[in-house]
């Protein structure tokens, strides 16, 4: 088992494919761990990338020190983690938790990066985004792990997929509790209480930045996303249709694509960090990846076309004139 040991503490990572092949780290969400990755790494390393996952402090088969995690270690953490394998520079591609990471990494350690993907995250918590996370705290620590493990499936799925995996969703939690410990986990979500915003230094990420936001994603919503693209100038922000928080593990075809052709952009030279904001097609197979969005992209739902005096609610249509009686 691949482990980086430091002087305290010891971070169990998965490297996979031939050696100086660029590398595409991921990072993980609150309860995740690098085994989550598993389908990324198998889909990237035929076409020519090595894939680096690891479980981050508190996860899976990493230390869980249950006091004094302060949220800037995650970020350091990974830079002796990439020194450690000799890894100069690397795409990283964060989800969430992992997410504020890999912002807080982009805008002290950007030497070391290709490029940044930015999924279902945040740079400043929104008075929404800090009561959710004091009630699941407080869930946390009044009832138990598992019951954060209940709140966080309905929170982050949508309706089809709990109704397509209701069966699997028990031994599911049961590999959560095994995988992750309580006090760390707690310790994990405290370290937000000193939480200073990201936004005032996102201007310093200079990197190719591509930001997916699920369409449905009311735990880190479009405002969240919002200002990450506003604030980092090489971004371009991508709504993924029909999606919900946690969509790399909902729609992991869909999430390949928007990352496949990111990177294919970078390749070949022709990445547009223009801020524009797109809608991801539907179906991962069409060429055109991404779609244009015309008008208000902070709208929950887009009408297709403009509305005409027919389309408009009744309580929007101009009155009909009455006809005058002779």
């Amino acid at each position: 088992m691949p482990l980086l040991r430091t002087s305290h503490q010891q971070i169990h990572y998965e490297l996979i494919g031939d050696p100086d092949l660029p590398v595409i780290t991921f990072l993980n969400g609150l309860t995740q761990n690098a085994r989550l990755w598993t389908a990324y790494a198998d889909h990237f390393v035929p076409r020519g990338y090595r894939v680096l996952a690891y479980d981050m402090l508190g996860q899976g088969r990493s230390s869980k020190p249950v006091i004094d995690i302060p949220l800037a270690s995650h970020a350091e953490l990974l830079d002796q983690l990439l020194t450690h394998l000799q890894i100069e520079k690397t795409h990283l591609a964060s989800i969430s938790f992992g997410g504020t990471i890999a912002l807080d990494f982009a805008i002290r350690f950007g030497h070391r990066l290709h490029s940044l993907v930015v999924m279902s995250s945040f740079a400043e918590l929104t008075p929404q985004l800090e009561l959710l996370g004091a009630v699941m705290l407080e869930g946390l620590t009044d009832v138990g792990l598992p019951y954060l493990q209940s709140m966080l499936y309905p929170m982050n799925m949508s309706s089809d997929w709990i109704a397509a995996n209701r069966e699997r969703i028990p031994a599911m939690k049961r590999a959560g509790y095994i995988s992750n410990d309580g006090y760390a986990m707690q310790n994990l979500m405290e370290s937000f209480a000193a939480f200073k915003p990201l936004t005032a230094d996102l201007d310093r990420i200079k990197v190719p930045t591509l930001i997916l936001n699920g369409e449905f994603d009311f735990f880190t919503p479009r405002a969240c996303h919002e200002v990450i693209r506003r604030n980092i100038a090489n971004s371009r922000l991508v709504i993924m249709p029909r999606a919900y928080h946690a969509f790399t593990l909902e729609m992991p075809a869909l999430t390949l694509r928007q990352l496949e052709v990111f990177l294919n952009q970078i390749d070949e030279g022709i990445w547009q960090g223009d801020q524009s904001v797109w809608l991801a097609n539907d179906d991962p197979k069409i060429a055109e990846a991404w779609l244009p969005i015309h008008g208000d992209w902070m709208r929950a739902a887009q009408p297709a076309t403009p509305m005409t005096d027919s389309t408009k609610p009744a309580s929007r249509r101009k009155p009909t004139p009455r006809k005058k009686i002779p």
